[in-house]
Formats: structure tokens, sequence, C-alpha cells
């Protein structure tokens, strides 16, 4: 009776401490974690670790809400991602990352969350930290979340301050990202009931003159020679909304028929449709923005093409957006106009952006 009691009690006693907010260790060891094939479990540095090539790991049978979650990452220049995923479900999850080769750069921490498995990092500029990372030892991710938000500290210093995590999502598994091989160590862990009070999300007032409202299609694979106004025009939209800046995460709404491979994506589209009334012939001014390419159509006729890609314009070229960054003058008859853009992706966020003076 006692050999059967005592791993039900350690098991017990280590999942009342997790409820009452004090910190567990997680042991990096096949029993307690589901990986890809390609990881490995080995001992290092006098410690358990995990080698992660690339991919997520997730810890087996622990939902989180509330709380910390953090882990040591060995130090290395090489290029690469390794960083914390929570509150995931199913291909939706929230994700912060340590770029191991961006030491001291303004883009070296980046949080994004994860749609449809999907990486939307580009829309989201503002969450990004410049971080003096180790060279040697161990780096130290920590995550304090509390409702919609999260802190984030790397070696005790605050970093980051994320004031709206963007899936919305109140709980779910959580667990470690790695692009290229990053090795894991001494996952940390509580969980806390309690939430600080939250902050008001849209605290700056809104542009009148912000489109918050598109009309979308499906995601189809992107052929150029395909793309044709007739066709598209006649397909099903349904309405979805921005956020209060303007900006619409199309992979939020849409699962992509190519994803989760970054680069290795093949394009897709979508259609983004907007009617513009006008009570007589007039001139307007269209700002927007857009990733990674667009083609925009006013009552039917071609007027732009752009490409934003990431390094579309230079190795260092980022792809971020910002809503004045392309400016249209568009001549409008009397009554109803039509705004089509067809929104290209490949990786790294799908999004578009516009207002209308």
């Amino acid at each position: 009776m006692k050999t059967l009691l005592c791993p039900f009690l350690f098991l017990f006693s280590i999942q009342m401490s997790i409820a009452q907010a004090s910190k567990v260790k997680i042991d990096m060891v096949e029993s307690n974690w589901q990986v890809p094939e390609d990881a490995t479990f080995e001992q290092f540095d006098h410690r358990n670790t995990l080698v992660l090539n690339s991919g997520r790991a997730t810890l087996k049978n622990l939902d989180f809400t509330n709380g910390t979650i953090e882990v040591d990452v060995f130090a290395h220049a090489k290029r690469s991602f390794a960083g914390i995923t929570f509150r995931k479900q199913a291909e939706n999850m929230e994700e912060v990352y340590m770029r191991m080769h961006k030491s001291s750069q303004v883009d070296a921490v980046q949080y994004t969350p994860i749609f449809n498995n999907e990486s939307n990092w580009q829309l989201f500029r503002e969450y990004q930290a410049r971080v003096v990372l180790k060279d040697t030892g161990w780096n130290t991710l920590r995550l304090e979340v509390y409702g919609r938000e999260a802190e984030v500290f790397v070696n005790d210093e605050k970093v980051m301050s994320i004031d709206y995590l963007r899936t919305e999502q109140d709980a779910g598994e959580i667990g470690l990202f790695a692009l290229f091989s990053n090795r894991f160590s001494n996952f940390r862990v509580s969980r806390r009931d309690s939430i600080k009070e939250p902050l008001s999300v849209d605290q700056k007032p809104v542009e009148s003159s912000i489109i918050r409202q598109w009309a979308i299609t499906g995601a189809s694979l992107y052929r150029e020679e395909e793309i044709d106004f007739e066709g598209f025009s006649k397909e099903t939209y349904r309405k979805v909304e921005t956020e209060a800046s303007g900006l619409l995460p199309v992979s939020k709404y849409l699962k992509k028929p190519s994803a989760g491979n970054f680069e290795q994506n093949t394009e897709v589209f979508t259609v983004a449709s907007t009617t513009v009334y006008a009570s007589k012939e007039e001139t307007r001014l269209f700002s927007f923005d857009y990733s990674d390419k667009i083609m925009v159509y006013l009552n039917g006729q071609l007027i732009f093409k752009g490409n934003n890609a990431f390094r579309a314009k230079g190795v260092q070229y980022m792809g971020h957006m910002d809503i004045n960054t392309n400016t249209l003058y568009l001549s409008l008859n009397q009554g109803v106009n039509k705004i089509h853009c067809v929104l290209i992706d490949q990786a790294n966020g799908w999004g578009i952006m516009g207002k209308l003076k």
C-alpha cells in the first residue's frame, strides 16, 4: 500500500504546489515532454537538457492560465531563435523568444501571437526589445503572465511589457520553441489564480478615418497570372473587424493552405474589400500598409502594386507596417466605390491597415 501511495502523493504535492504559486521545476526528460522526432534529451553541463532543432516542445498534462514561466537557454551567437509558448490551443498560441544572434540589437527579443500555426512578428513591431544576451553560460528567459498582459525578463532584467495578448485565449498548454538548434534546461513554472488589474486596451483615441472593417475571401495559393478581377469580385466575402489601430491580422481569420514553414511556405492570397460612398465626384487620400505584397484595385482598375516582404528591400529590411507608409489619391465616382486589395503572403505576418481622408 505504501508503495502504491507514494507516487500518487508526490504527484499530488506537485500539483498543489503549482496551484499555490510555488515555483516547480519540470525536468528535461522524455516522460515530461511531447517533442518533435529530431529532438534529443542529453546530459550537458551537469544538467538534464533538451536540444530542440526546429519546432515546438509541449509540456504534458499542464494547463496554464496565469503565473510565471521560465527557462534557461545555452548561450551562443549562431542564427537561431529560442523561446516560450503559452496558452496554446490547437494552432493558436502566444510566443516570446530570444533571437540568439541578435544580441544588443533592437529586435533581440520579440513577442508574436501565433494564429493558425503562423507567426506574425512583422505586424507587431512595438513588441520587440534591445537586449544584451550572454555569450557564454546560460541565458534565462522569464515570462510573468496576468490576464491579457505579460512582462518579459531576460537574466532577471525586465525588457518588455505586452499590454494586450492578441490571441485572447485565457488558458492553454505551455512549452518551448526553437528555430534552428537550441539547448534548453531548468524549466520552471508557477500558476496563480488571481490576476492584477488589467490595463485598458485601447488607450489612444482612434482616428475616425481608419478602416475598421474589411470583407475578405478565403485563402488560396497565389499565382500572379491567375489573378483576375472578374473572378475574385464574385467570390464569397465575410466581414471581419480590425484592431483599434486599423491592423487586420489576416491569419487570425484564415488558415493558409501553405503554413508553418516560414520562408519555405508557398505564397497565398486573400482579397480584402471595402466600400466607399461619395456624395459627388471627388478625390480622397488612401493611406495604407500591408504584408507581404499587394495589388490595389479601385472600381475594377488596378492602380497599385507593391512588395513589402521581409528582406525585399535589403538584407536588414524587416517589412514592418505603418499606416502612413503608402498613399494613393483615389478618384471616386458619385455613389458606391469599391476598393479591392489582393493581399499576398508567404511568412512572418499577413496583414493590412488603411485609412481614408
